[in-house]
C-alpha cells in the first residue's frame, strides 16, 4: 500500500507545477484525498482536499483561484494543478487518502495521522 507524490520542483514566481498523487496497493476510488504541505518551522496545513467521486472539493483560501485538485480513479491519481506560483507556496507537498465509507461524505482538509501518506515532493518558488 503505497502512495507516490511527484511532480515538485523549482519555479519562478507566477509559474505553474502539476502534482500527482499515485496510489498502489489499493483502490483511490474508496477514499477522499488531501493535499497538504509543509514550510520549514511551519505546521503542516492542509491546503485542499476532494471527495471519492472527484465532484466536490475544498480549498485553503491561500490557494483558492490558484490551485486546483483533481482526480482520475481509473487511473488510481489524484492531482494538484498550481498556477500562479508565489515564493510562500514554497514548501514540501504531501498528499494523504482517508479510507470513507459513506457515500455522501465530501472532504477535509484537517490533518490526521491514520491517513495514507505519501512521501512528499518539494515545491520551491523563486521570486
Amino acid at each position: 500500500v503505497q502512495l507516490q507524490a511527484s511532480g515538485g520542483g523549482s519555479v519562478q514566481a507566477g509559474g505553474s507545477l502539476r502534482l500527482s498523487c499515485a496510489a498502489s496497493g489499493f483502490a483511490l476510488d474508496k477514499y477522499t484525498i488531501v493535499w497538504f504541505r509543509q514550510a520549514p518551522g511551519k505546521e503542516r496545513e492542509g491546503i485542499s482536499c476532494i471527495n471519492k467521486q472527484g465532484d466536490t472539493a475544498f480549498y485553503k483560501d491561500s490557494v483558492e483561484g490558484r490551485f486546483t485538485i483533481s482526480r482520475d480513479n481509473a487511473k488510481n491519481t489524484a492531482y494538484l494543478e498550481m498556477r500562479s506560483l508565489k515564493p510562500e507556496d514554497t514548501a514540501v507537498y504531501y498528499c494523504a487518502a482517508e479510507y470513507v465509507h459513506n457515500e455522501y461524505y465530501t472532504c477535509s482538509r484537517d490533518y490526521r495521522e491514520d491517513y495514507y501518506w505519501g512521501q512528499g515532493t518539494q515545491v520551491t518558488v523563486s521570486s
